[in-house]
């Protein structure tokens, strides 16, 4: 039973965490970038709708669990003799809650919440200064998450390998 929560939990936080590195990774390299490219009163507008969209049930559970989950499986597999295994889940998910979750509420959110409240200026040198203060700093910030996830899903990994090593 422990062995069977054990897998449980290791794919889900894996399946939790690849599919956050992966919003991450496609907003520094695809997202932003496109609106970097438009007009900057565009890309508050669609920022702005982004920024509430993202707070849906599916996305918030896969964020904020990932790192419970991958804590989870490093205990059962601790427990299980796993000690390896067990590490580098626990491992994971103090990557994921230091580089991923951390930055995410102490400077993404913070800026969310700034850029939501802001009205959209209609002179366009304001609006390109609003998303020019904007932009960089969220997209710096949102490539250290997406390497912090990415972390955690090689940990995982390497723990997964260490339980099939171990069998």
């Amino acid at each position: 039973m422990k062995t069977t929560l054990a897998a449980v939990s290791a794919a889900l936080s894996i399946l939790m965490t690849a599919g956050t590195a992966g919003t991450f990774f496609g907003f520094s390299v695809g997202v932003m970038p496109g609106l970097d490219a438009a007009r900057a009163s565009a890309a508050i507008d669609a920022m702005q709708g982004v920024n509430q969209r993202i707070q849906n049930p599916v996305f918030l559970a896969a964020f904020l669990l990932a790192p419970v989950a991958a804590a989870a499986a490093g205990v059962l597999l601790l427990t299980a003799g796993q000690r390896s295994a067990g590490l580098l889940f626990l491992a994971a998910a103090a990557v994921y809650v230091l580089g991923a979750l951390l930055p995410t509420v102490v400077v993404n959110v913070p800026m969310n919440n700034a850029l939501d409240v802001t009205a959209i200026p209609s002179d366009p040198a304001e609006a390109a200064r609003v998303w020019a203060d904007y932009s960089g700093r969220w997209t710096t910030w949102n490539t250290v998450r997406t390497v912090f996830s990415g972390a955690g899903v090689l940990l995982m990994a390497l723990g997964c390998y260490a339980w099939g090593a171990n069998r």
